[in-house]
């Protein structure tokens, strides 16, 4: 009995080792699984240099920054910055605009892609279903600097748009749409829904086909009409979804864009078009104030990070799926 006792107590003691003994089993399993390992190296390596390299550039919001002078040399102001950026009346401007434009951006792509994925998935034509799908999926792959000239062409006195409610008699005539600015955040909205819906409605797609076919089968024969089947069967199992999307998309809340806003806005629509990454590149490249172009953008990274965390807190406490 001594003996086996002893035996049993060395096994344990052998299945207890310490981190530093866990080393060479991590090894082991890092070899075991070197593909993927070696597969991911290109992406840590692109997301070192492009994403955190270039961070020590946020002491510059901390500097009177001046390109000529060596760094060792530049003057430090501490907080003087953002004291700055929060005196500046085009400031809450642009941030009004951010948080509009990511607000209309975040209902209308919630909405319309879970409507869009939804409304596939009951379709029984699937050559139908296929061609809606690549019709839908084509405007994501145009750049938006051809999408611009599409909408500004479509939106000209004469153009489509202008032509046909002239012509069904809701207009009396032409308006330009682009040259005023109570119009630019729906035709921002409306843009960015025709380009990006139908790339949106992949991941709900493939989230959709997850869920078990007998589920629909016997909500089916217990008489559940199509729409309530929608209801009680697809909606819940797009819900884990569709929380981690929104909690994403929380965190991006002060990325409203900066393409559509630049190539769609103009001097008349400027007091709605510009927003923090406008304000950013202004203040930074016209202006030459580096450094308080630098303090903006900490303040929304900061802000940003600090959503995110709020927003997947909220859901771990509500039960939620979340990110961590």
């Amino acid at each position: 009995m001594g003996k086996n006792h002893t035996e049993s107590f060395v096994t344990a003691s052998r299945k207890t080792s310490s981190p530093v003994s866990g080393l060479p089993l991590f090894f082991k399993k890092l070899a075991k699984q070197k593909a993927l390992v070696l597969m991911s190296v290109p992406f840590l390596l692109w997301l070192i240099l492009f994403k955190y390299v270039p961070l020590w550039g946020w002491v510059t919001a901390f500097q009177k920054y001046r390109p000529a002078k060596k760094f060792a040399d530049q003057e430090w102001v501490g907080w003087t910055n953002f004291q700055a950026i929060f005196q500046e009346d085009a400031f809450y401007q642009v941030l009004r605009n951010t948080l509009v434009q990511s607000g209309i951006k975040l209902v209308l792509g919630f909405v319309t892609a879970i409507a869009l994925a939804i409304l596939l998935n009951e379709l029984r034509n699937l050559l139908f279903k296929r061609v809606v799908q690549t019709i839908s999926y084509l405007p994501h792959f145009v750049s938006w600097v051809v999408a611009a000239s599409i909408i500004s062409t479509a939106l000209a006195p004469e153009g489509i748009v202008n032509v046909l409610l002239i012509k069904f008699g809701l207009l009396d005539g032409p308006i330009l749409w682009l040259g005023k600015g109570e119009y630019f955040w729906g035709i921002l909205g409306a843009s960015e829904v025709w380009k990006d819906v139908g790339w949106n409605t992949i991941i709900y797609l493939a989230a959709i086909t997850t869920i078990d076919p007998s589920q629909y089968e016997a909500a089916e024969i217990d008489g559940a009409s199509r729409f309530q089947r929608i209801l009680h069967i697809t909606l819940p199992g797009l819900k884990p979804v569709i929380v981690i999307l929104l909690i994403l998309n929380i965190g991006n809340i002060l990325e409203s864009g900066f393409e559509p806003q630049y190539l769609l806005g103009n001097g008349m629509t400027v007091e709605y078009s510009d927003n923090l990454d406008i304000f950013v590149l202004k203040w930074g490249l016209n202006m030459g104030n580096y450094s308080l172009a630098t303090a903006a953008g900490i303040f929304k990274t900061v802000v940003s990070f600090i959503l995110l965390i709020s927003a997947n807190s909220i859901a771990k406490k509500l039960g939620e799926s979340r990110l961590f």
